[in-house]
């Protein structure tokens, strides 16, 4: 029998190693995912989805979903639901065809997708067996998430009526990261909960002008690497309304059925950049440095958000719901690299059946079926028209009972979609990620003696 130490000192040492893995990657571009996204230019580069593999395969259904056993980030009013201490990884592997209006390229790529740990600061056994209501929920959690990601390599030829042909080659790499610290707690039928986050990333964009029809003409680089650090805060709320029937005693008590209803939003958060700028002028082994700046300081902003939605909830049956989001990305700044983007709205649907989550006899009757979709505007756009993405989504929730645990999970989402501007610039994208949680109740637990 394995004590509470030592179960705690595996759990910290497959957290940390977990982060460190994901700590290098940030620092070491090479082992990146490759990508091929020419709007991942502007802003901060493409978003990641923020959301858990068990919440995508329902369309990244977020503001009213809540499990005992399962994390849910976005809304941190979530944590305050747990009944085991859970730790969740996350990887993804994914196939896009970019298609361009005169050329189109093929991708595989893939990366970790989430690292985070929760617990129950309560331990719903300790309860039982003190005889306690459980009318108070208290969750804490720690996540490690990528937010953006550059990754890009394209060549665009113009024609200069005294130049001849100009090529120009458009490189880019890096992302940023989110390190987050939550807190949820519950009263009753109502929680309300906190994410604290700090977000980090290295960011770099370069241009080579090559002027091909002028024999023995210089070639311009321009290189610039932006680092970015800062803070931001986000809050959510959850209530949930009991459907009630009377039992044999005549009394009114919850039979099961409910219906959730969510939101949360993220604050506008200050962000500080150091920008490395290297502009130069080269032919062959001959260079003429034009612009070299070390740590220029800058300061941005990222705009704030509100998500609302509903679920409907036959407890361990069925999970219908709905949700609405929209992110004021208008009010985007960045001294170190200006640009407009625009405001940015989401719609998601989602579902999950279990058939029979006790059954003895057949294990996929107690496999989670998820399926959903979502479709929503992105912040950049080509030319006057603003980019797009929509997917339709698909998942399973694989139970795992392991010795002396609670039932743990292996979670499968599939996301079918398409992200650009039609008969422009247009990604088609197969992703299939895959999550793990491992599910422990015997944290902070209180061992009697009779």
């Amino acid at each position: 029998m394995l004590s509470k130490t030592y179960r705690l000192f595996l759990w910290v040492v497959m957290l940390g190693t977990c982060l460190g893995t994901l700590s290098a990657q940030v620092q070491n571009s090479n082992i990146r995912p490759k990508i091929n996204s020419p709007l991942s230019r502007y802003g901060l580069g493409d978003l990641i989805d923020p959301y858990f593999v068990a919440s995508a395969g329902m369309g990244g259904l977020s503001a009213a979903w809540q499990d005992p056993y399962h994390l849910n980030f976005v809304n941190p009013a979530s944590l305050a639901s747990l009944q085991a201490t859970s730790f969740e990884g996350g990887l993804y592997a994914q196939y896009s065809k970019l298609q361009g209006k005169e050329a189109s390229d093929d991708l595989w790529g893939g990366n970790l997708r989430y690292l985070a740990l929760g617990f129950p600061l309560k331990n719903p056994i300790n309860r039982a067996l003190d005889r306690q209501s459980n009318d108070w929920g208290v969750g804490m959690g720690f996540q490690l998430a990528p937010l953006t990601q550059v990754g890009y390599d394209i060549n665009v030829d113009v024609t200069d009526p005294d130049l001849g042909r100009v090529s120009n080659v458009l490189k880019g790499s890096g992302g940023a990261y989110r390190l987050q610290w939550g807190n949820g707690v519950r009263y009753k039928n109502l929680s309300a909960g906190v994410n604290l986050g700090y977000m980090f990333g290295e960011l770099t964009n370069s241009r080579l002008v090559t002027f091909d029809s002028l024999a023995y003409s210089l070639e311009t680089e321009f290189s610039d690497q932006i680092n970015l650090r800062g803070f931001g805060l986000e809050g959510g709320l959850q209530y949930v309304y009991n459907f009630k029937s009377v039992n044999p005693k005549g009394e009114k008590v919850a039979n099961g059925d409910r219906i959730i209803f969510g939101v949360y939003g993220t604050a506008p958060a200050d962000f500080r950049t150091q920008v490395n700028k290297y502009y130069r002028r080269f032919y062959g082994t001959i260079s003429d440095t034009l612009t070299y700046e070390n740590n220029e300081k800058g300061t941005g902003s990222l705009p704030g958000s509100f998500t609302a939605g509903f679920a409907y909830q036959k407890i361990n049956k069925l999970i219908l719901g709905a949700e609405y989001s929209r992110t004021g990305w208008g009010s985007y700044e960045n001294s170190s690299k200006p640009e407009s983007l625009a405001d940015t709205w989401r719609v998601a649907v989602g579902a999950e059946i279990i058939p029979d989550n006790t059954s003895y006899k057949s294990y996929r009757a107690r496999i989670r079926y998820r399926l959903g979709g979502y479709y929503g505007t992105d912040p950049r756009s080509i030319g006057s028209e603003q980019a797009t993405r929509y997917a339709l989504t698909l998942g399973m929730g694989f139970p795992i009972v392991l010795p002396r645990q609670q039932v743990s999970f292996m979670s499968t989402a599939l996301e079918i979609g398409r992200f650009g501007v039609p008969d422009v610039l247009q990604e088609t994208f197969v992703k299939l990620s895959v999550g793990f949680t491992l599910n422990d109740n015997s944290w902070f637990f209180k061992r009697k003696f009779n």
